[in-house]
């Protein structure tokens, strides 16, 4: 369900990452209300160029900045981290000086990986993070210089984002489906899927209160859909959605594997489930199962 904004209430919002996941889905919703919305291209504002990001900001002065834009390749990162960082991390800690300058918050999305991913239960938002990989390292860093700089941010630590838009999992198990008769999927790492859609309307809870001047309350968050799984109970969930509503026509038969069997140039978190009570209680707005995205989008994917 949409967030309403109030119809006096409008705000002119600057997005950065506007064609990724949730980018994409953000805007979207937004385009449905009366909002004012700047989606700068890459040439306007690229983030291996931090001086492009601060020179986008003091240009538009938008009242607010959403930050959807990050280096996600996570193993090319291993062999990219200059990249990687600029993107991540300077370029944030840039965002967050012009914001501070201009006294414009940010809402701004991050990721399980700066967990060490060793947990035996879900993580809280002040848990100790210690990231395996330069992807995670890069998001933290950003993390802590925004977190540092500038009082009013929200931070949406996310993970394995799946949506209508950009590559994800479900559209690379879906692709497969129609290739291969088995696969072998990683059965010992543990998460939550979430749709992009349950993210953004977080994102719009958080505007919404900025738009009607109320209260907020600042910091980092868990934002993930409902339910954790494996990627191999992920994918079969996928072909069993899938089947049933049309979209392929054969399910494959997917064997479980250890992450020992698939080797990636950057580790994965083994555990990397985040708590989202924070979150929750913050929103009074429970974000709903992992399997509810995974119907809305295969839906849509299947409506064209």
């Amino acid at each position: 369900m949409a967030t309403e904004f109030a119809s006096e209430a409008s705000l002119k919002i600057l997005i950065f990452g506007h064609n990724g996941q949730v980018g994409s889905s953000l805007v979207e919703q937004l385009n449905q209300q009366d909002q004012t919305l700047i989606c700068p291209s890459r040439t306007e504002a690229d983030f291996a160029h931090p001086e492009q990001v601060t020179q986008c900001i003091e240009s538009y002065q938008p009242d607010v900045i959403v930050n959807a834009c990050a280096y996600t390749a996570v193993d090319k990162a291993e062999s990219d981290q200059a990249t990687a960082d600029a993107v991540n991390h300077l370029s944030v800690a840039a965002m967050a000086q012009a914001a501070l300058a201009a006294d414009i918050p940010v809402i701004h999305i991050s990721t399980d990986y700066v967990f060490p991913g060793d947990a035996k239960q879900p993580y809280l938002e002040d848990d100790a993070t210690g990231p395996h990989s330069v992807y995670g390292q890069t998001k933290l860093d950003g993390d802590l210089a925004l977190a540092n700089t500038l009082p009013k941010q929200v931070t949406l630590r996310t993970s394995w984002v799946f949506g209508e838009y950009g590559n994800n999992f479900v559209k690379t198990m879906l692709r497969l489906a129609e290739s291969r008769d088995e696969l072998n999927v990683v059965a010992d790492q543990h998460g939550k899927p979430t749709y992009a859609g349950d993210i953004v309307t977080s994102i719009l809870a958080f505007l919404k209160a900025l738009a009607e001047q109320k209260p907020i309350v600042w910091g980092t968050y868990h934002c993930s859909s409902a339910g954790e799984t494996t990627w191999h109970g992920f994918a079969e969930a996928i072909f069993a959605e899938a089947k049933s509503l049309g979209v392929i026509s054969k399910t494959p038969k997917v064997h479980p594997i250890p992450s020992s069997d698939f080797p990636t140039p950057a580790p994965r978190p083994a555990y990397s489930v985040l708590n989202t009570d924070k979150l929750n209680a913050t929103l009074a707005q429970p974000l709903p199962h992992w399997s509810e995205g995974l119907h809305k989008m295969l839906r849509h994917l299947q409506q064209g």
